[in-house]
């Protein structure tokens, strides 16, 4: 684990500055980027390394953190992401988002670290959000519709 540790570091900084200076669209394109580097990556560690680090993906690439987080707003670089909100059940929250933005939204809504949030999955355009009950499905879709407007 310590050997890990000590490669992901180097490793990280090396992915913060290949997605600042080239379009990187995908994961196996940041492994062989690595790989040129000299760093020995996987698609699974690339992926850890990427929720890690707060990296976005827009569209069809990959955007770094902002340089100075905003700790009280982590939803700041996602704001126009989000198109739409909707219950299933009683405990279940689904968030559509444009095409390649669900990833980064839902890191968004695990960092807010709200209560009512028991935990998400998403995949490219969905977000699944579960909650504990109807009162805490209630709490989100509220803080949900009054952030993306919606």
């Amino acid at each position: 684990m310590a050997a890990e540790l000590r490669q992901s570091v180097p490793r990280r900084a090396a992915i913060l500055r290949i997605i600042r200076e080239s379009t990187v669209r995908n994961q196996d394109e940041l492994v062989k980027a690595l790989h040129k580097q000299g760093f020995e990556a996987t698609q699974s560690s690339v992926s850890r390394d990427l929720r890690e680090l707060g990296v976005a993906k827009a569209g069809d690439h990959y955007i770094p953190p902002a340089e100075e987080p905003l700790p009280s707003n982590h939803f700041s670089a996602v704001t126009n992401f989000v198109v739409e909100v909707k219950t299933a059940g009683d405990a279940l929250t689904v968030v559509k988002t444009t095409t390649g933005t669900a990833q980064s939204v839902a890191v968004a809504i695990d960092r807010s670290d709200w209560p009512e949030v028991v935990g998400t999955i998403s995949g490219d355009d969905t977000i699944f959000v579960a909650t504990e009950d109807a009162r805490a499905q209630r709490k989100l879709r509220e803080r949900l519709r009054e952030i993306f407007r919606i």
